[in-house]
């Protein structure tokens, strides 16, 4: 059995699967893109905090 970890290539096009490693490669851009807007994120200080708990406070 698997560990479930990574994507299928029975399940997903070529273009998912380089998407998919692209995005878990550290020296890919979209993967230090994706960090750095995670990190942002989670900043108090930072713009992108604020608008991204802006909506998650409904009851």
């Amino acid at each position: 059995m698997g560990k479930g970890h990574g994507v299928s290539g029975k399940t997903h096009s070529a273009s998912q699967l380089n998407n998919y490693a692209n995005q878990n490669n550290p020296n890919n851009s979209a993967y230090r893109a994706n960090a750095n807007n995670h990190s942002n994120q989670c900043n108090p200080n930072n713009s992108a905090y604020s608008s991204s708990r802006s909506n998650s406070k409904s009851k």
